[in-house]
């Protein structure tokens, strides 16, 4: 189990799953690890397309069946 260090209050925190401070209720900086979270940084341009491409392949499939 790693321990993190708050960027705001210095305390360390040892839940891994832990996104908040348990001391100051600051962010841990430690929300762009995942895949969602970093298409959420991304192009607004390129997310809207694949939202696009998405529904009308859903679509598309959806009328041939």
């Amino acid at each position: 189990m790693a321990e993190y260090k708050c960027p705001a209050c210095g305390n360390y925190i040892s839940d891994d799953d832990a996104l908040l401070c348990h001391f100051c209720g600051e962010s841990l900086e430690r929300a762009g690890n995942g895949f969602l979270s970093r298409i959420r940084y991304a192009n607004r341009k390129v997310v809207w397309f694949f939202i696009v491409f998405i529904v009308v392949l859903v679509f598309l499939l959806v009328s041939i069946r």
